[in-house]
């Protein structure tokens, strides 16, 4: 990749289904246009055909998807390379995660996503990676069994939530920042349920978490209790034992939910 955030010459570059290179790669992403103000009433004549472009990531996600099973997505930095420890840990997470009956889904790219790909390959689960068309993006990595790739954010983040049953997060960005946020975000507010989200390495997600438990609950913009939606660990065992133990406890809810519906029926139908 070029300083510029450019890809270089001889690179790969995703649309979709489609591989561009060379001078084929557009200065702008889907995401740009879709986004774009535009001049008087063109958009009209070209949105409603990007409508058609949407619901189709939506069927080819679902598709592909569908029969994954239990899953847990690992988000962190595409920035860190294979030499560093959060790699290290990365591929730990991924071959616990597999080993304890979870497959792996990832943004499909380098980095921590590479890192929790290749250690789903190792511990011989199912690896799967969500790819997204960017400017900058180096394309799915080789540990990806099952990649899917998009050029909408919002149909690409839907995946996410839609098939996983907890979220382990390493350090990371931008990107890695808007993932937890999103997922933080659809469980606060009773979007989804209230599945596992677990940040790896104190050291990082610190400051963060004293910021969101100070400045932001002291005005009163969070509760005490959207604090604990959140758990923060050091290691890869302690990282997927949370997500184990949050799922034991859902299951368990979920047990006792339908105990109580059926007694409550059976009590009707004895009136």
């Amino acid at each position: 990749m070029s300083d510029d955030g450019h890809p270089a010459p001889d690179l790969s570059y995703r649309r979709g289904p489609v591989l561009l290179r060379g001078q084929q790669i557009p200065e702008t992403t889907s995401d740009q246009r879709l986004l774009s103000g535009g001049d008087g009433a063109d958009w009209l004549h070209g949105d409603p055909w990007r409508v058609m472009r949407i619901q189709s990531e939506f069927v080819e996600g679902f598709g592909a998807l569908a029969e994954v099973g239990s899953a847990v997505s690992v988000f962190g930095s595409a920035r860190v390379p294979a030499d560093h420890p959060d790699y290290a840990i990365g591929v730990e997470v991924g071959r616990r995660l597999v080993e304890a009956g979870y497959a792996v889904i990832t943004g499909g790219g380098p980095g921590i996503m590479e890192a929790a790909n290749r250690g789903a390959k190792l511990g011989g689960g199912l690896s799967v990676g969500l790819g997204i068309e960017l400017p900058f993006e180096q394309g799915m990595n080789k540990y990806v069994d099952l990649g899917v790739n998009f050029r909408y954010f919002f149909a690409r983040k839907t995946m996410f939530m839609k098939y996983s049953e907890g979220f382990v997060v390493l350090p990371g960005g931008f990107g890695t920042f808007d993932e937890l946020f999103e997922a933080l975000t659809l469980v606060q507010t009773h979007k989804v349920i209230s599945f596992p989200i677990v940040l790896v390495g104190r050291s990082y997600w610190q400051g963060l978490m004293d910021w969101v438990s100070n400045a932001v609950q002291e005005r009163g913009m969070v509760g005490a209790a959207d604090l604990e939606l959140v758990k923060m660990v050091d290691s890869a065992e302690e990282a997927v034992a949370a997500v184990l133990a949050r799922g034991a406890e859902l299951r368990a809810e979920e047990e006792r939910a339908a105990a109580e519906t059926a007694r409550a029926q059976q009590a009707a139908g004895s009136l």
